[in-house]
């Protein structure tokens, strides 16, 4: 797909018609709604001319890359956070498809959705995953080695990207890029180094997903204030927002698949991974506490059955309540960072998407 010949021919893998975003855990007023599909189309055509290349088998992985695209999170809310950010920007018009802050920050988008998928490519390694949203995987298609160097790949080419944009937005976007990377990174190891630590603590788990999930996310509002020419203080509030944000959608994924799923659940025991309302659950001691402890210093993977009372034991201690609590009070600092942008439409479009994280089922 990405090689010479066939470079301008569409992917349905990309087809916004029908790649699910932000609209599907908040809908949003037209004026945003538009923009943000518009630069969703500009992302990706950006990435896919990043991608283009000429060897076969180069080729063949990055399109295997494709079916690990999801929601679009971070491209898109960059976006927001530039039209939010916008009034503040001293600029005479606002931020239109012809304006040169629009491509910008569609690019940084861009950018920060191939780390995204470099960080799912080496973590289904890690995790020796078989299956990535409903497919085989990469590493289960092609092996350990190659999903390694694939998930370089995508890195170099991110880099590479953000020395594509204009002198000033490009430096301003290689820094914050490099230092959010090497934080997610600092997670890995640190998510790495827990592994089947049955103690693992409230502060390491909050430690690992801030730096692993929620700090993608927080530099993609970051960047969409900066690359709109907002101030400092404006691009300052809008990572605060996005770190809250991301914080409270892995938590609130962590709940999901452990009151809506139960599958997963048995995976991260069998991984050693411990997610908060299991941190809960086993910091409230009894027989069954010890008992799961014992599950998770073992390695071994639950049944149908033991994932469904499992679920049940979160559920009495009040673990899943508990997690819900911290999810709400992430999304009520979000929306307090935000407080004092102006009010736009995309200002409220953001304030309603963190309120949106908690009440989604997926």
């Amino acid at each position: 797909m990405f090689s010479e010949t066939n470079a301008n021919r569409p992917s349905p893998a990309y087809d916004m018609t029908i790649m699910p975003t932000l609209v599907d855990i908040a809908p949003a007023p037209a004026q945003v709604a538009d923009l943000v599909a518009a630069g969703l189309v500009r992302a990706v055509e950006v990435m896919h001319a990043q991608l283009r290349t000429s060897v076969g088998e180069v080729e063949q992985l990055v399109r295997l890359a494709e079916r690990y695209h999801g929601k679009m999170l971070r491209p898109a809310i960059a976006m927001v956070s530039a039209l939010a950010s916008d009034p503040l920007s001293g600029q005479a018009k606002p931020i239109s498809e012809t304006d040169p802050r629009f491509h910008r920050v569609a690019t940084a988008g861009a950018v920060i959705e191939l780390i995204h998928l470099a960080t799912l490519v080496h973590d289904d390694v890690l995790d020796h995953a078989e299956e990535r949203r409903g497919g085989p995987s990469v590493n289960a298609l092609k092996g350990n080695e190659q999903s390694v160097i694939l998930g370089d790949y995508l890195l170099s080419k991110a880099f590479h990207l953000c020395a594509k944009l204009d002198a000033e937005a490009g430096t301003r976007c290689a820094i914050r890029v490099g230092e959010i990377t090497s934080t997610v990174c600092e997670g890995e190891i640190l998510q790495l180094s827990h592994r089947g630590d049955a103690e693992l603590t409230r502060d390491t788990y909050f430690n690992i997903i801030e730096r692993k999930t929620a700090a993608l996310i927080a530099v993609a509002c970051e960047l969409g204030a900066v690359l709109s020419g907002a101030p400092q203080s404006v691009a300052d509030a809008l990572y605060r927002y996005g770190m809250n944000l991301g914080t409270a959608f892995q938590i609130q994924d962590d709940l999901l698949d452990e009151r809506l799923v139960g599958k997963p659940l048995g995976r991260d025991l069998q991984l050693g991974k411990l997610t908060l309302p299991l941190i809960h659950f086993l910091e409230t001691g009894g027989t069954e506490a010890q008992t799961v402890l014992a599950q998770v210093r073992s390695g071994a993977e639950l049944d149908a059955s033991a994932r469904r009372h499992l679920v049940d034991l979160l559920e009495r201690a009040g673990s899943l309540d508990y997690t819900r609590t911290m999810a709400s009070d992430l999304v009520a600092d979000a929306r307090l960072a935000i407080e004092a942008l102006p009010d736009t439409p995309a200002r409220a479009y953001l304030l309603d998407l963190a309120s949106a994280v908690i009440d989604r089922a997926f």
